[in-house]
Order: structure tokens, then sequence, then C-alpha cells
């Protein structure tokens, strides 16, 4: 029976080629979207669930409550992790881990930047990252070890046997090699290129030994059995027991979590990167019940070329379950060949596809993905082909002898229900992916409050360390750079906070948290940040340690009056208010604009930044490196754009953006089938009207609109539907940015017009084929 269904499949696969070419191409771009979202979701689900601990590490954060919301940090003290471990049982392995950004690395003449990080003895126990050379438990023992991975390893000596022992230089110290790690897995979130003691650390910043500053990421591998709830009630005023600081609250986050779940709402972490995943996945279904709905009508759109075969059959006798059976067989039989062409597509469109996601995803025949595919190609076949099936083998015998195709009120509805639900998902994509686009615009262009282009930055390396002064004073003087400072760390980002402030009149509840920004002079008008009341810092006023510069959302927070000359105090220091700036953004338009100070500290500065004369770019880069590499001669000058960094912020963003509208782009295309294949059902069922009305004098283009009429009703509903749906997910998707755009009425009005202009694309092509087709061949019949 199986034999005769397939034989019967490929003989009206040579009769109706086009309807069978227009569903393969449905199904198999739907099941092609569906396997790439596949890999994407997996791929997302997998991110650092490697770890062999995975089920009991987690990651300690801060999460001091400000106006009522709270706020995590993940950066903590320094001593946190080996005090933690000492003092609490439920502690296996503790670990800090304080991150280098890139640095220089040397061996003789040979330099390369990598970007490593300091961390406890305890951290190949805690993390999973094997070593090909090296003892887990002592590689970090001495404070002058490092471990370096295989890549790292290749470019300074071209191999990774016969490495241990020997050494690289770092900041102009000698570091011995004591283990070679496996390079770092792309679906980790901790990326690095070598390991070094955290010993190291706390013996070259001192702030590491002081419990009122957060440098550090502290994570734990618990017992097994520990209760979580109670070991978060244990720890969470751990840190008020070492100073008198009550508002730095503790608790811990699983780290395998953190990547998907890493944003709060209200007082709950339950967003993050865990929206996009469960949107992409929705996204897969609704593509697949869109390919399906066009397979259901263009199969009944082609029943009426079958009505004889099926009224033959139950003539003949055939029950109404062998006919179901077969049309299943031919609906299963296109579907598994729509999937051989999507995985065609996919192996085609992977590289791509990856360099949009900025991933490296693979296509391997595991158990569980076969599995998955499996179950996907025959929920596919079944949802395609039920109806179908069950509408065919339904027809009346007679009628179908007759070569009647009677339609009840029912049927119509039910394909215009599936046109006005494919339609709505169009529009909403479409509006989706017009906000998604013009949020980013906004964050490109909307004023930070400084000045982010033409700067370039570059780390502190080689001789520029021993007389930074000198070295700046040349690069100001070079052609093409109009101002030149250092800074402990770039403006965009950084996590230095503090609690310990304090102020006149400040309340003992407060729990106010201030970023820290050390600079060097002539920071604050390299960045053209405003000053808007005071000064800024000027060798011209002598000694100008003790003084400090605060943004305008500090002072606010503080409540002070006529804040210039008043004294604040940090960790015994007290420090003179000379300046406030205006606000400006420092991170992302996620997040509001937080209080922040600078201090005048030349010696923590660590990062360049040079404002380059607009126009004059080439011929200062030119200077600039040739300058740095007769400074520092065998260095290579490698630098950044400070604007660059910041929309790096948006990256996930613009992927996402990326990928919505590809997605948006194959919903509408499989959409556009859909309508293609009603309008075919229409233009078949209604050809004898067409035919007379023609015969009566009715004119192509009025035929043309009769047909196109009715389509454009259906989309127009689903546009009513679909905006005030748009309207709210927008609305969700923009309250995760501080700053946001306001949702205008074009984009929604927009939306919906080039969806119906789509749609009536679509249809007229079609409609305007059926009205110019001889009337002739319609009344032959009769």
């Amino acid at each position: 029976m199986l034999k005769h269904n397939l034989k019967l499949f490929f003989r009206n696969i040579g009769k109706n080629k086009s309807t069978f070419l227009i569903n393969i191409i449905g199904l198999s771009s739907g099941l092609a979207c569906a396997l790439l979202i596949a890999l994407w979701v997996f791929d997302e689900l997998s991110v650092d669930k490697f770890h062999k601990n995975e089920t009991q590490l987690y990651q300690v954060v801060e999460t001091p409550e400000v106006e009522g919301r709270t706020v995590q940090n993940p950066s903590t003290a320094g001593l946190l992790a080996e005090t933690l471990a000492e003092e609490l049982p439920e502690i296996q392995h503790s670990t800090g881990i304080r991150k280098t950004g890139e640095v220089l690395l040397s061996r003789e003449e040979t330099h390369f930047r990598a970007e490593g990080l300091f961390a406890s003895e305890a951290f190949f126990d805690v993390f999973s990252f094997p070593l090909l050379q090296g003892n887990n438990g002592s590689v970090l023992n001495d404070k002058n070890a490092i471990v370096v991975s295989e890549d790292l390893a290749i470019r300074f000596f071209g191999q990774t046997e016969n490495v241990l022992g020997k050494t690289l230089m770092y900041m102009g110290m000698p570091f011995t090699i004591s283990g070679i790690l496996k390079n770092v897995p792309a679906n980790s979130t901790l990326q690095f290129d070598f390991v070094m003691p955290f010993s190291f650390f706390k013996e070259t910043s001192p702030r590491a030994l002081d419990w009122a500053y957060n440098l550090v990421q502290v994570y734990l591998v618990l017992k097994k059995g520990t209760n979580i709830p109670d070991f978060n009630a244990k720890i969470k005023g751990f840190i008020a027991t070492k100073i008198s600081d009550t508002s730095r609250p503790l608790r811990t986050r699983l780290f395998s979590e953190n990547y998907l779940y890493n944003t709060f709402r209200g007082r709950t972490e339950k967003a993050g990167r865990i929206t996009y995943v469960r949107l992409f996945s929705l996204i897969a279904f609704l593509i697949l019940v869109i390919a399906c709905i066009n397979f259901m009508n263009l199969s009944t759109a082609n029943a009426s070329r079958r009505l004889k075969e099926i009224g033959i059959k139950k003539a003949m006798g055939s029950k109404r379950s062998v006919l179901v059976s077969q049309y299943l067989v031919e609906s299963l039989a296109t579907t598994f060949l729509s999937f051989l062409l999507a995985l065609l597509i996919v192996v085609l469109l992977l590289p791509l596809f990856n360099a949009l996601a900025a991933k490296e995803m693979q296509f391997r025949f595991t158990g569980q993905f076969v599995s998955i595919v499996g179950i996907i190609l025959v929920v596919t076949g079944l949802l395609a082909g039920s109806y179908p099936a069950l509408y065919l083998s339904g027809l009346n015998t007679i009628s179908t002898l007759k070569g009647k195709l009677n339609t009840s009120t029912k049927e119509v509805f039910a394909r215009r229900g599936l046109v006005v639900f494919q339609f709505v998902l169009s529009t909403v994509l479409i509006v989706s992916v017009l906000i998604v686009y013009q949020q980013l615009e906004y964050t490109q262009n909307k004023n930070l409050g400084y000045d982010k282009d033409n700067i370039i930055y570059f780390d502190i390396e080689g001789k520029a360390r021993q007389n930074l002064d000198t070295f700046l004073s040349a690069v100001e003087n070079l052609e093409g750079i109009a101002s030149a400072s250092s800074i402990s760390t770039n403006i965009v980002g950084g996590n230095n906070t503090t609690t310990r402030l304090q102020w006149p009149g400040k309340n003992p509840d407060s729990k106010e948290v201030f970023q820290i920004r050390p600079v060097n002079y002539n920071m604050i008008e390299t960045f053209n940040i405003d000053i808007i009341k005071g000064r800024s810092f000027s060798k011209e006023y002598g000694a100008e340690a003790s003084k400090i510069i605060f943004n305008k959302t500090a002072i606010d927070a503080m409540g002070l009056e006529d804040p210039i000359g008043k004294k604040v105090s940090l960790q015994n220091t007290d420090f003179e208010i000379v300046g406030v700036s205006e606000d400006f953004h420092f991170a992302s338009l996620h997040e509001e604009i937080k209080p922040l100070f600078f201090v005048l500290r030349p010696e923590w500065t660590r990062t360049v930044m040079a404002k380059i004369k607009v126009g004059r770019e080439k011929v200062a880069l030119d200077n600039l490196r040739e300058f740095y590499e007769t400074y520092n001669p065998g260095m290579d000058f490698d630098f950044k754009f400070l604007d660059d960094t910041y929309a790096a912020q948006y990256a996930a963003e613009q992927r996402v953006s990326t990928l919505a509208k590809f997605f948006a782009g194959l919903a509408i295309l499989i959409s556009c089938l859909g309508l293609f294949g009603l309008a075919l059902f229409n233009a078949e069922r209604r050809r004898k009207e067409i035919s007379i009305r023609k015969v009566l004098g009715q004119s192509v283009a009025q035929v043309t609109v009769m047909l196109s009429s009715e389509f454009a009703k259906l989309v127009l509903v689903a546009i009513v539907i679909a905006l005030p749906l748009a309207y709210m997910l927008a609305q969700n998707w923009l309250s995760g940015f501080a700053y946001r755009i306001p949702l205008q009425l074009w984009y929604f009005l927009g939306a919906g017009v080039l969806a119906l202009g789509i749609a009536m694309l679509t249809v007229g092509s079609q409609a305007l084929g059926a009205a110019n087709r001889n009337p002739v061949e319609g009344l032959r019949e009769e």
C-alpha cells in the first residue's frame, strides 16, 4: 500500500509541478528557518554548561537597593573569596577573579597582546578548563607563575611541547610558565589567553586588600545538598561584619544561568538573553505553522484537479481511512523532500548565519539532534497533511464524480482565518524590526554628554609607564593630535565603585553607589565634558590630589547645595569639591546615569586617550604609530576607536536586529506563498464565474480588482489585530532601555502599508493571471 501511495505521489508531482514547487519552497524554507534557530537556541542554552561542577557553581554578587530598585553588582571585595571559604563550611572551593584586559606579554624581542585573568589557586578546581600540561592544584601557587593557552604558547614558541619553565615578561617582571591550558571553548562567557596568580594582583594593588573597593568577581563551588536560600541568608550581611557598611548585601546566582538570566526586573532576576531565546523559539514555531498553513491551502486549492480521482476511489469502495493514509503519506513524503532541501540550505547558509550571530555553530548529527529533527518532521508532516487529508477524504462521492467542489462557509472562514493569522505575524515582525532599528540608531546618535568621535585609546606600556607625563606631552605635540591624557579605565563601561563616600548631612541609611574614575590632567577636556560649576583639574592650582569632581547626578543624590568648596571623605582621606560636571552616559543606554566622581590619580591610570583633529586622521595615526614604535622598540602600536567600543555595548541588540530582519523577511515570504495559495484556490473555485463575467463585458482590470479586494480585506483585518499587539511587544522591549525612542504612529502605519503592499503585489499577480485567462476554457466544462 505504501508503494502504491508513493507511486501516486510522484505521479501527482508530474501533473501539478507548480503547486508542488510552491509547497516545497514553503516547507523547506520553514524547516531551514527552524533548523537554524534550533542550532542558535541549543548554542545559547549550552553556554557555561560544560563545567563539571555546573550545578554547584555559583557567583557571589552584591545587590544593593537604590530608590526601591535592586541593583546588581558582579564585582565585590578582593578578600571575599578566601574569607568566605575560611568561615563557611558549605563552600568546597572558592576563587576570586580580576580581568587584566588586553595587556602586552613579551619574550625577548617578541611581543603579543592578550587578555588574561588574575585568579586564586583553586581556579582550575572551580572551573573545568582542562590543562594540557600542569597540575590543577598547583599551577597558580607561585605568585610569579603564568598558565598560557595552547594558542598563546604556539604564538610565542611555535609549539606546546617543552614550554613549561620558560618565562614571559609582564609589566617588566618575569613569569614562569607553569601550565598549558586547552583553548577556552566558544560557549564560555569567561574568555582569556592566560591566568596569573591572584596573589600577585593583591601584592601590586593595595585596594584588593580593602573591603571598601569592588574589584573582583567571586565564584564558589558549594557542597552538594547545600540549601541555597539558607546560604544566601547566611552571607547577605557578610561584608557588614568586616566593615561598617550595610549597603552591600550579598547573594549567589547559579553561574551557568548568568548568561541567560542577567537582568533585574524589580527585585527578581528573570530577564536577559533568555527573552531572545524564547522569542526566536516562538518565531521558529510560528514560521513552521505558516509553512504548514501554506501546504493546507495549496492542497485544498488543488482539490478541484483531483475530484475525479477521489470520486472514483470512493465509488470503488475505498474507505475514508485509506484515503486519509494516502494523503498523509503524500504530506510526509513532501515534508521529507523539503527537509532534504532544508538541510542543503542550512549547510550553505550556516557560515553566513555564524557571522551574523557571532558564533561558531556546527551541524552535528547527535542522538538528541536527530531525535528532535525526527519529531519536527513527523509533526510538520502530520500537521500540514491532516486538514487536506480529512477535507479531501470527506468530499461527497457523487459531487466529486460530477466535478463539483462544494465549499462550506466554515471552510471558507477557516482558510481566511489562517491568512489573517499569517499576516498578523508578518506585520508584527515588520513593526518589531523597524523599532529595533530606530532604537539602535538612537543609541548611536544620542548626545552622550561627551565627545566620543575621533578619540582613540591604547594601553600605557613599556617606557611610557616610567615617564607618563613626558610621553603624553610628546603625543600632544604630534601633528594631527588635538589633546591627550590618561585614565584608569575606559570611560565607557568600567565597574570601579564605592559606597564608603561620606559628605556633610549624609543620611546614615544611605546606600548610594558611586562610580570612580581616576584620571590625569586634561582628561575631562579631552572628552569635552562640560563643567557646569567650579573648574576642572589644573596644574595652575598646585597639588590637586585632594580635589574631587562630581557629576550632576552625584550632587543631586547627596543633596548638596552650593557644593563647590565643600569637603567629602573616602577611606579617611578628605577631598575638596572643585567642580561639578554635566551628566554623561558612561554606561549603555540600558542604564540610567549613576553618581560618579573624578579624582586626580595619574599613577593609577593605565589607558591613554588621544583626540585626533577632524580631517587629520591619517596623518595623526601615522605620526602616532611611528612615535610609539620608536618610543617602545619592538612593540606594535595597537589602538581602538572609542566610538567602536561604545557601539560594542549594543552588539547583542545589533545581532538580534539582523537575525530578526532575516526571519521577518522569511516569514513574510512564506506568508505570501500562503496568500498565493489561497488566491490560486479562489481562482480555481471561481473559474466559471470569472469566465461569465468576462463574456458579459467586464474588463481585465475589473476582474482583477474583484479577486484582489477580498484578500485586501483579510490583510486589513490582520493589520488591525497586529498593530496593538506590536505596540505592546515594542513597549515591553523598550522598557529594557533607560533612554529610548518614543513610539510614533508612523512606525505602525508604515508597517501596515508595507504588509498590505506586499500582499497586494502577491495576490494581484495571481488575480491578473486569472483575469487574462481565456473564458472559453472555464465554460467548456458546462
